[in-house]
Order: C-alpha cells, then structure tokens, then sequence
C-alpha cells in the first residue's frame, strides 16, 4: 500500500496490530514487531494525536435486542451542513457523510431503545423542513463491520508469525444477525464501563474498576463477557485518507434474492470494502467502499463488483464529505479525539 506522506511505515505496522490486539500493552506490541516500547508508545500517541487512529469500545445495540438502520437523506439546499451536523451530534447516530453534490446525507443509527429510534426516525426527521425526501433501511444481515473489522486493505502490513504473536490467526467479525434472539440486559456497573472504553478502548482495568465502581478482577470478568456476548467491540478507527485512500462511495447494489448471501460475503472479501450488509427495501446490499482516488473506484466498482453474480444494478454513490464513523467526529478527514478523552496506555 502506499502511505501518505505523514504516515510512516512502521506506523502502518503499529496500526495493524492494534487491528488485531486493540488492548495489547505497548510491550508486547513492541515484542511482536522487533521495536521497542518506547517506539510503539510515541508512535500511537502522535497516531492519535494526528487524527489517524483512534481506539474505542463500541456497543452493538443488535445485542441489546434493538434493530439498526441506514437512513439516506434528500435536502434543500444550504442545509446539508447543519443538519449533518446535529445528527453528528447525536450518540444514536455512529456514521454519517454528504454525497450527492451536498444534497444528500446517508447515516446510520445506533439507538440503545425503540424509543431512541422512533424519536430520531419518526419525530425528529420527518418535522425538519430542509429535509425533502427520507428512506430508511433496517440492517438484515451483516457480513463486514465491527471490531475494526481487520481492514482488509492492511493484509500483509505483519507477517503470518508478527499477526501470530500478538495472537491472530482468526477474524474477529464473522457473519452475524443483526439483532440477538436472546438480548443482554446491561447493569449500572456495565454501563458505566462501557461509557468509560468508549472514551478510550485501550482504558486499564484500574481505571475501567474506578469507572465502575468494582474490582479490576470483576472488570475483567465483565468485560470478557461482554465482548464474548458482542456487546461491545473495541474499535481500532483509522482516517482512511491519512494512509492514501482518498476516494469513499457508497454502494447500493441490488441482486437477485437468491444471491444475496453470496454476493454479501464476497463482498467481504474485497480489500477496498470496509462495511456491507444486507438491507430492506429496493436495494438489497450496502456497501462502504475506500480507494485511492476516483479512478480505482471505478475499475473497482466496473470491474469486480460489476461482475458479481446476481447483481441486477448498482448505484455508485460517492462521499463528498465525512462527517462521523464509528462513533468518532472528522475534521478534515481526520479523528478528532471527544474533548474529554485522556490518552491513556
């Protein structure tokens, strides 16, 4: 891959294998990769500093028995900003970009309850004047996404036996329902937790204890199973344009029904692929696309998406503007930090 100027390689490295051990200490990051701690610890602190990673506990609310939604947003013009801007705003709301020549704003919902949900889809949205036109799609099924998701466009940065050591060997996301049959009920203690990770991901078990208000040792338990339950992920961010990838798109893709599964998961595959469910409505997949520049997106999109079984079409929709992701403001395509996050080991 070629990285941008400000990125060196062994900050690629660093990344990765934050991607498969985000809670790693910076010794055995340091161990793995032949640097040493002192490295790795200046290396993600100015990583993050920059606004190029950023490490975050993620609660999937599927987990919580709630459903997730992908909204795309037709306004007048002149108030894109200010609407992306609120719905950035909003805890309930983990992604949101401008496409469509800034008329358009695609977003997706993270609400912890149906009433979070309803408030946003069926009260708040439909009563702002700017907005033309809404359609909502509920996540079906989702094939890519979560925990970082080992951006496949990093394959190869570690050796087989670097990703062994810091214990890879097997993805981290695999293909799920989007909402659990059986959900988990959180207590005071877990919310508390959660609140904390997601200010920090890599937060110690002393200060995850403190947060909570229990012992390290019942943290750990917790937290073990948490994770275990998919309740939360701990999210390795990256601003894809600091390492080169400077054009994203959406893609709508409408396929047979009968190859949705396939096309899903083959879509999972593609290096350039960065998130991709199956949805309701006309059509059937979502994508999130990264590529270097505009032309890679269309060799990409021509060449490798056109050809998948059962597509019917597809509409190339590409991102002007990246508001949030995962949870995380941008400003000038870079992670901005929340202003009460301390750094922390």
């Amino acid at each position: 891959m070629t990285e941008s100027a400000a990125v060196h390689p062994d900050d690629v490295r660093i990344i990765r294998a934050l991607q498969i051990a985000p809670r790693a200490s910076f010794a055995a990051i340091a161990t793995a990769l032949g640097m040493t701690e002192g490295a790795v610890n200046r290396r993600y602190r100015r990583l993050r500093a920059d606004g190029v990673v950023r490490v975050a506990g993620v609660v999937n609310p599927g987990a919580l028995g709630q459903s997730r939604w992908l909204v795309r947003l037709r306004c007048r013009p002149g108030s894109v900003a200010a609407i992306a801007d609120a719905l950035a705003q909003r805890d309930d709301v983990n992604w949101v970009a401008l496409s469509a020549a800034g008329c358009e704003i695609t977003c997706a919902t993270q609400s912890r309850t149906r009433e979070q949900r309803e408030d946003l889809l069926g009260q708040r949205l439909p009563r702002t004047a700017a907005v033309i036109d809404i359609n909502a799609f509920a996540m079906l099924r989702q094939f890519l996404g979560g925990r970082g998701h080992y951006w496949s466009a990093l394959r190869g940065t570690l050796s087989p036996q670097e990703e062994a050591a810091l214990g890879g060997g097997r993805p981290p996301f695999t293909e799920s329902p989007v909402v659990a049959r059986e959900p988990l009920l959180l207590t005071p203690e877990d919310e508390k937790m959660l609140a904390a990770l997601a200010v920090d991901g890599r937060a110690s078990l002393v200060d995850l204890a403190a947060a909570a208000g229990l012992t390290p040792g019942r943290v750990s338990r917790r937290l073990d199973a948490l994770l275990q339950h998919r309740v939360v992920h701990i999210d390795v961010e990256t601003a894809a344009a600091a390492l080169g990838y400077n054009a994203r798109a959406n893609l709508w893709l409408r396929v047979h029904p009968s190859a949705v599964k396939s096309a899903g998961r083959a879509l999972a595959q593609e290096p350039e692929i960065a998130f991709a469910a199956a949805v309701s409505g006309p059509w059937n997949l979502h994508a999130v696309a990264h590529c270097r520049d505009l032309d890679e997106l269309f060799e990409f999109t021509s060449d490798r998406i056109g050809s998948l079984a059962g597509l019917q079409s597809m509409e190339v929709s590409p991102v002007l503007k990246l508001i949030k992701q995962a949870g995380t403001r941008l400003s000038d395509d870079r992670l901005v930090e929340p202003s009460h996050a301390r750094t922390r080991r």
